[in-house]
């Protein structure tokens, strides 16, 4: 198998893959970029831990324009991970109306985003529908 990198740092590509926040230690909020404080709070103090890889869809777009290279349409979408919002795109599915709505169940899923020269994978996440 190749080797494979995370396009994000808060990407863990264990068995199963999971996302990684930072959560305040006075009042949990979570982010998933380095903080020197909390925003809720002003904590200073953080713990890593892992989010829940099923959720909700809350909020989405269909992307019907992007920048050239980026192949559309696409949806790009707010999940609700037990409390923790992730902003995620919605693959493995056709991107329209008939195949994403709110409240859809998803889960976490990784794709291989590009190979550089020496065969290292790029690994990306979305979520895809989760199965019934």
């Amino acid at each position: 198998m190749a080797q494979q990198v995370p396009l994000v740092d808060y990407l863990v590509l264990d068995e199963p893959p999971h996302l990684l926040a930072h959560e305040c230690t006075q009042c949990r909020a979570r982010y998933f970029d380095h903080r020197n404080a909390c925003a809720r709070c002003f904590g200073a103090e953080f713990r890593d831990v892992a989010v829940v890889g099923e959720g909700e869809v809350r909020s989405f777009t269909i992307v019907s324009f992007a920048a050239p290279g980026v192949a559309v349409p696409f949806v790009a979408a707010v999940v609700d991970c037990d409390g923790t919002s992730v902003k995620g795109n919605i693959i493995n599915t056709p991107s329209d109306p008939d195949h994403v709505r709110l409240g859809m169940k998803v889960r976490l899923a990784t794709y291989v985003v590009g190979t550089d020269s020496s065969g290292t994978e790029a690994v990306g996440f979305g979520f895809e529908p989760a199965q019934v």
